[in-house]
């Protein structure tokens, strides 16, 4: 079982529509009650920093949700702006995360990136796993993920780093510590590709 964290911020229907079509049950969580037969989480994000986490802090989960990934060890993934909120903070906000990694969420440096069209970085990238990773079984070569982000998450410790994509510098696309898993990309709009990574999840 699945349950997609619904605090207001991220596309829910997409992920439930990957899921349905691997036949994997999932169910949404609105509320803490929700929360409490949980085997496995994923807190989407999209927007701004401050925003989603205020979402968050304001939805009644928030203690739940450390209560279950932190102290019950849930496997949890984060994505996009869900993976940004797993760390200490963000230069695109104000607001603390949640800690969940330690990392810093950093905007791209502008005059690094060679493309017309610098900020966001928007499209398809190639990612490679930087160490085997359960989660990227079967996405070991040639796979690749569609981002949508200015800001990316700089691990403050090199064994979380799971996998990495270019955007002028190299940087972190995929971190994991303990149960705790984030995506920078999005893989319910990623095809196959995410179907796979999605699949591996649910299998943790």
């Amino acid at each position: 079982m699945i349950t997609i964290v619904d605090y207001g911020v991220g596309n829910i229907n997409a992920f439930v529509n990957v899921y349905k079509r691997v036949d994997v049950a999932v169910k949404i969580a609105k509320t803490a009650a929700d929360l409490h037969d949980a085997q496995r989480i994923i807190l989407p994000g999209v927007g701004h920093f401050d925003h989603a986490m205020q979402r968050l802090n304001d939805s009644g989960m928030r203690e739940t949700l450390d209560d279950l990934v932190l102290k019950h060890n849930i496997p949890v993934i984060g994505i996009c702006v869900g993976m940004q909120m797993m760390a200490n903070y963000s230069e695109e906000g104000t607001l603390e995360g949640l800690k969940w990694i330690d990392a810093v969420v950093r905007k791209f440096d502008e005059t690094k990136i060679n493309q017309i069209t610098r900020l966001p970085h928007m499209g398809w990238n190639d990612v490679a796993p930087a160490k085997l990773n359960p989660l990227f079984m079967g996405l070991e070569k040639d796979a690749i993920f569609y981002f949508l982000h200015s800001y990316y998450f700089d691990c403050n410790h090199q064994d979380d780093i799971v996998a990495s994509s270019e955007y002028g510098i190299q940087f972190t696309c995929a971190a994991n510590h303990r149960n705790v898993y984030g995506i920078q990309f999005h893989p319910e709009k990623s095809h196959h590709y995410g179907e796979i990574l999605l699949s591996n999840f649910a299998k943790l």
